[in-house]
Order: C-alpha cells, then sequence, then structure tokens
C-alpha cells in the first residue's frame, strides 16, 4: 500500500489528469522540421480559445461576484505555484499601471515566495500550510477573493489557498485545466477549460498556461470594467507612469471628448494628470475640483458622474 506521499501514488494520481496524457503520434516530433513543429504548436494554440469559451458563464458568474466584494473594498488574490503562480503574479503586477489600483489591491501569491517567479523553490508547491501562511499574512477577509490557479488542479498550495480562504469566509475561485479537480471542488467557482494533453508530455505551461493567462486576463479586466475603470473601451483610470503612458493619457482624453490639444493640455494639468477627471472637466465643463467631488459622488463610475446618476450594479 502506498501513502500520500509515496511517489507511486503521485505517479498513479498524474497518469489519470489530461494535462499529463502521453500523445504517441508525437513520439517523433524531434525528427520534424523546424517550421513543421511550429505549425503543430500553432494549431495545438487555436484550440485553447474554444476550450475557454466552454467555460463563459462560469467566468462571468465569478466575476460578478469579485466585482461585488471589490466594490466594498475587498482583494483580489491569485494563489498558484510554478506557472500558474507566475501567471498570478504577473495579471496583479499590470493592474496598478493598467488600472491606477493600489498595489495591495490585487495580489499574486507563488509558492515559495517571489523569488519563485524566477527561480523553482523545490517543495513549496506540496505545502498547503504555506499557502494557509501566505494567506494569513495577508489578513485575508469575507470581503476578499481569492482564486487558486493550479494546472492539474490538484496542487496542494492552490487547493490549501482555497480551502483556508472559504474557511475565511472570503469568495473562492479554482482555475484549472482538468475536469472534476479537487480545486474546482473545494471553491465556490470552479472554472475547469480542458485543455486535453500538451505537446510535450505534461508541460502545462503551454496550452494550459495560455488557458490560465487568458482567464485571469478575463477576471481582472473585465471585474475593472465592471468597477467603472474604464469608459467605454477606453483605459481612463491608466497611470501615466512614464513617457508613453503620457503619450497614451492625451491620446485616450482625445478619443473620448474630441478636444484638441491645447484643451486637452488645460484639462490634465487641471487635474493632476488624471485623465478620467481631466476628461469630465471637457465633456461636462467643469473645473477640476468639481470633477473629483462627482467621480467620488458616483464612486468613480465616469458614465455615472456625466448623467448625474448612481453608480451602476452588477
Amino acid at each position: 500500500m502506498t501513502s500520500p506521499s509515496d511517489p507511486r501514488d503521485l505517479q498513479a494520481q498524474l497518469e489519470t489528469l489530461t494535462t499529463e496524457a502521453f500523445r504517441p503520434e508525437l513520439a517523433d516530433i524531434d525528427r520534424l522540421p523546424t517550421l513543421d513543429i511550429a505549425r503543430l504548436m500553432n494549431g495545438e494554440d487555436a484550440s485553447v480559445p474554444a476550450a475557454v469559451s466552454r467555460q463563459l458563464p462560469g467566468i462571468a458568474a465569478a466575476i460578478d461576484a469579485i466585482a461585488e466584494r471589490m466594490a466594498r473594498g475587498g482583494r483580489l488574490i491569485y494563489a498558484g505555484a510554478g506557472t500558474a503562480g507566475r501567471l498570478g503574479v504577473l495579471d496583479a503586477s499590470e493592474c496598478p499601471p493598467t488600472f491606477n489600483t493600489d498595489p495591495a489591491q490585487v495580489v499574486g501569491l507563488i509558492a515559495g515566495g517571489p523569488g519563485a517567479v524566477v527561480t523553482s523553490v523545490e517543495g513549496a508547491e506540496d505545502s498547503a500550510e504555506l499557502a494557509r501562511a501566505d494567506l494569513d499574512g495577508l489578513a485575508v477577509t469575507a470581503v476578499d477573493t481569492v482564486v487558486g490557479v493550479s494546472a492539474s488542479g490538484r496542487t496542494p498550495y492552490a487547493v490549501g489557498a482555497v480551502e483556508h480562504a472559504r474557511a475565511r469566509g472570503a469568495l473562492t475561485v479554482g482555475l484549472s485545466c482538468n475536469a472534476d479537480s479537487a480545486l474546482a471542488a473545494a471553491a465556490d467557482h470552479g472554472i475547469e477549460v480542458v485543455v486535453g494533453p500538451e505537446l510535450l508530455t505534461g508541460s502545462t505551461r503551454l496550452k494550459a498556461g495560455t488557458a490560465q493567462k487568458l482567464v485571469l486576463n478575463m477576471l481582472s479586466t473585465i471585474t475593472m470594467i465592471r468597477l467603472g475603470k474604464t469608459y467605454g473601451n477606453l483605459m481612463v483610470d491608466v497611470r501615466a507612469s512614464n513617457e508613453k503612458l503620457r503619450a497614451r493619457s492625451r491620446r485616450i482624453v482625445a478619443l473620448a471628448t474630441g478636444a484638441d490639444d491645447e484643451e486637452i493640455e488645460r484639462a490634465l494639468a487641471a487635474t493632476d494628470g488624471e485623465v478620467k477627471n481631466a476628461i469630465l472637466t471637457i465633456l461636462a465643463d467643469v473645473d477640476g475640483p468639481t470633477a473629483a467631488r462627482l467621480l467620488a459622488e458616483s464612486g468613480g463610475h465616469l458614465r455615472a458622474a456625466l448623467s448625474g446618476g448612481p453608480a451602476p450594479r452588477g
């Protein structure tokens, strides 16, 4: 009989996972011309969006629940190991410059800590206790959301994070690439994007990683749309921290208002470079302080501030 930590037991588990399946038809891939291998990979990648599309209702339900909590001050926390953890860290790190969020508002936890982003930390993914400690370090509460990310859907760090967060009353999402996963079962919202066996057996940084990134993009981006971080498809909360983003800020104001360069520069100067506020000063013909007040009253939703109504729900 094998113990839960016995290598034979783990091997038996892996052999049941779609993401770990061996594809004999690709056994001679290393003998193919480079262009043929590239075509194979490209064909594999093309199947990922269809797999994601089958999970869209569940993804949308999770987003609505996340946005409701974040509107009340909650955080979005990703937790994963290896590639899954790195993808969570990546998505979280891109929210401040894109949506002007506080760095503590969207957080990526990776098994083994920040160093594991660039260097493998042996054994970290096998520790549910480590996940609990990492979440306790963030003082997770019922208003937060924790998204466990794991291609296999069985990674102890991701499953442990979801179980611990749920025990604390937080909203939980389990994102995996295998059906009937322990991760999805442990979460309030289970999202299982089954992309099938990989081109290289078990290399889940490929299709599974692509699927995870697509879903994480949806979770963060559409949540921010729901929170009023955009105006139409314009990133009106973008943080202009470099010359490229300053140029983008001016372009966004131009697209939203049709104003000329001189008026745009005046508006941005009057609002300390805040794009959303600058747009409001132009479209509503108000000064900077008034724009700030109107946006505060509308919960940061530019459309509501322009119409004089309350922030939209859901």
